[in-house]
């Protein structure tokens, strides 16, 4: 079978404006809620795709995770060097989009994108294993390397430099981005591609909302 026969019936549930919170960032939370609760133990609920273009504007874009989530925005911790970082400084401007299969949904935002305070790194940072604190000093996230076996060895210098789980700094090069949402929209997968989507479009101090045609 090749791709172009691939199909699959979207009988995800109605989703009407009554079930709709007039606060797109509360209705974002919601959804978040109830795929964490439905899916967790099959994937990883707050993995989203990060798009950001460069000066040029030629666009590139990943997968990371979704770390905060209130009436500010939605963040997430990266090493400020890497290729997203030096883009958001380029063009602080960013696309997000979490998507749940299982459920037919899926949650698009868009905004423009300013660095988290470093108190708020320095507490996510804090609560991170210690090796994946670890891990973040020895990855120059982006750069290019000669091979595994040298990750590898700053792995285990950094196990020498820094012997205490509870005493591992974070580095200064090493941040997270909150992209402020001017622009959210849900989709819920529907039979017969008739989805339901509804965009929310910031307005001053408020919103407006619409039903997009699927």
């Amino acid at each position: 079978m090749g791709l172009a026969d691939m199909r699959r019936s979207y009988d995800g549930t109605p989703l009407t404006e009554a079930d709709l919170h007039e606060d797109p960032i509360v209705q974002v939370a919601r959804w978040v809620a109830e795929a964490h609760d439905e899916l967790k133990d099959a994937t990883e609920v707050n993995a989203m795709a990060v798009a950001t273009a460069d000066a040029r504007g030629r666009p590139s874009v990943r997968m990371a995770l979704l770390k905060d989530l209130d009436e500010r925005g939605l963040v997430f911790y990266t090493n400020l060097d890497s290729r997203k970082g030096r883009e958001i400084r380029e063009n602080p401007y960013a696309s997000l989009c979490l998507h749940w299969q299982p459920v037919y949904r899926q949650i698009r935002v868009s905004g423009p994108v300013v660095e988290v305070s470093r108190e708020e790194v320095d507490a996510y940072f804090a609560g991170r294993p210690p090796d994946s604190k670890r891990g973040a000093w020895a990855s120059e996230q982006s750069a290019p390397i000669a091979d595994r076996a040298a990750i590898e060895a700053r792995m285990e210098e950094l196990g020498r430099r820094f012997p205490d789980d509870d005493a591992i700094p974070t580095p200064t090069n090493w941040g997270g981005f909150r992209v402020e949402p001017d622009e959210i929209e849900l989709w819920q997968g529907r039979p017969d591609r008739l989805h339901d989507r509804f965009l929310w479009t910031r307005e001053g101090d408020g919103w407006t909302r619409v039903r997009l045609q699927p």
